[in-house]
């Protein structure tokens, strides 16, 4: 079988490193994967007043979202923190109120920086936020990737064989946790019905 997966770059610029990882892990990913990148570069900023009646590119978004088996957020750590353009797409496909369009949908979260602890804290951050969204996160293998230019291409090529070799693993396991949540949860993105 098949999974349809959205994936997310949390960060806007176009020589991001994050993207190159999400370049990698599309190629990388087991053949039961087939990822699609769902923009958050045309998304407004968050306004509570415009829930009942969104922008097409929110409306776009959340269908988009809605449409996924499942999520896979590659993104930066700014600040300590979640990105802002990444939170604000979070924000806008949460809501309006009882049309959570993340809920239920399994979702991984990996991230790449030249620092040393990776992306560790923004990802913590993201456990909380997808906690509450109730959207299952893939919990291990933890992936917090530390970015050299020699390691990866700029198409996602990765030179080192123990990278590569991480970022396949990530991968299937992602695709495994897909399958197992998708079995026991019921089908469809309505939000919180509970």
């Amino acid at each position: 079988m098949t999974y349809r997966i959205g994936y997310l770059v949390g960060s806007l610029s176009r020589d991001s490193i994050n993207r190159i990882l999400s370049k990698a892990l599309v190629r990388l990913a087991p053949p039961s994967l087939e990822l699609t990148e769902i923009s958050i570069r045309d998304l407004p900023l968050f306004d509570r007043d415009d829930e009942q009646s969104p922008a097409p590119a929110v409306t776009a978004f959340k269908s988009a979202v809605e449409e996924s088996e499942g999520l896979l957020f590659v993104s930066p750590e700014y600040n300590r923190s979640i990105p802002g353009p990444l939170k604000n797409a979070i924000d806008w496909g949460s809501r309006p109120w009882g049309r959570n369009s993340f809920a239920r949908t399994p979702t991984g979260i990996i991230g790449a920086s030249t620092g040393a602890i990776g992306t560790a804290v923004m990802q913590s951050s993201m456990r909380s936020v997808l906690s509450f969204l109730n959207a299952p996160q893939l919990n291990a293998p933890e992936a917090y990737i530390t970015f050299k230019p020699d390691v990866f291409g700029p198409d996602g090529e990765v030179a080192d064989a123990g990278t590569e070799g991480f970022l396949r693993h990530y991968m299937e396991e992602y695709a495994a946790f897909v399958e197992r949540v998708l079995s026991v949860t019921a089908p469809g993105h309505v939000g919180d019905r509970d």
